[in-house]
């Protein structure tokens, strides 16, 4: 398996911004389709936004305006770009990378998640 490894967490104020990056741990062939999820503290984890290879997206209500998702498939990374942040957007942020690797097969797995936390 190919691990996604995410960056770009970090604590920021209401109405700010971050960049998170999800990139792949080594060489693959290239992305096939990604997911951002996120867990806040003793809630389920919950679907944020997806883009699959052939760069559609689709967002969650609760992110539509305000986040978008795209990928640089040269670096092999996902990216979530969080603007008008809220505290309820506060939780950790997990990628969900479907890759195709080197040598024809495929590696679908999660990373290890990146803390986003916004305070009021």
């Amino acid at each position: 398996q190919v691990q996604p490894v995410e960056s770009g967490g970090g604590l920021v104020q209401a109405g700010g911004s971050l960049r998170l990056s999800c990139a792949a741990s080594r060489s693959i062939f290239r992305i096939n389709f990604a997911a951002w999820y996120r867990q806040a503290p003793g809630k389920q984890r919950e679907f944020v936004a997806i883009i699959s290879s052939g760069g559609s997206t689709n967002y969650a209500e609760s992110v539509k305006g305000r986040f978008s998702i795209s990928a640089d498939n040269a670096k092999n990374t996902v990216y979530l770009q969080m603007n008008s942040l809220k505290p309820e957007d506060t939780a950790v942020y997990y990628c969900n990378a479907n890759y195709f690797t080197i040598g024809g097969g495929k590696s679908d797995s999660w990373g290890q998640g990146t803390q986003v936390t916004v305070s009021s």
